[in-house]
């Protein structure tokens, strides 16, 4: 059986996973752990290595558990990556971010108000209904403070410009978070969390993409 090793978003949980059916596969969840002070997002990568058991592992990342895939697989062979809602590089990043990273006004910002969770949110992430509402909230309220001011900084200041030849890419078209710029297939009226609201169709492309 095929080994996958699934990347969450920022700081949330195999929870988002549970609406996709990859029941085929071997499941794995790569656990966040806590960053280093100043840690860079390459030796973040490195250090959740020892949680990958197989070779050749097939890695699925979500929003920024994506860019960490990224990263990973400049460190190891993969049999395949698949981004979702995510970035590919640094030119996937929204432009307006990238600035407030070279601005550092990122750091400006306290952490707990990225915490907050209100209608804005949930028009920004994609949720709709009231247990995707739920849900978010949830995940959002159990993200450690530091993992995401840490994550934060990483995201609006990726550098990354590597070109993953085995990397396939799919994105929503109504993503607010991070607009879709070029991707592999595109999900229409997709949102930043479409993972939670269009499981069934994102199940059928993965396992398309893996068959």
């Amino acid at each position: 059986m095929r080994e996958i090793y699934l990347l969450s978003g920022l700081g949330a949980d195999k929870r988002v996973f549970d609406f996709i059916d990859l029941s085929e596969f071997s499941l794995n969840y790569l656990d966040w752990i806590e960053p280093k002070d100043k840690e860079s997002i390459e030796s973040y990568a490195s250090r959740l290595l020892p949680q990958i058991k197989t070779t050749l592992p097939i890695l699925i990342g979500v929003s920024f558990g994506g860019m960490i895939a990224v990263e990973i697989s400049k460190l190891i062979e993969t049999d395949k990556v698949i981004l979702i809602s995510s970035a590919k590089s640094k030119l996937d990043i929204p432009i307006y971010f990238r600035i407030a990273g070279n601005l550092g006004l990122n750091k400006l910002m306290p952490p707990q108000l990225l915490k907050i969770t209100n209608g804005l949110t949930f028009w920004f992430f994609g949720t709709k209904t009231q247990g995707e509402k739920e849900l978010l909230r949830r995940i959002i309220k159990g993200t450690d403070s530091r993992f995401l001011k840490w994550a934060v900084d990483k995201i609006v200041n990726w550098k990354n410009v590597t070109q993953i030849g085995n990397l396939t890419h799919i994105h929503g078209t109504s993503d607010k978070i991070l607009p879709l710029k070029t991707s592999d297939f595109k999900m229409h009226n997709g949102g930043h969390l479409m993972i939670l609201n269009r499981g069934d169709e994102l199940s059928r492309l993965i396992k398309n993409i893996l068959n």
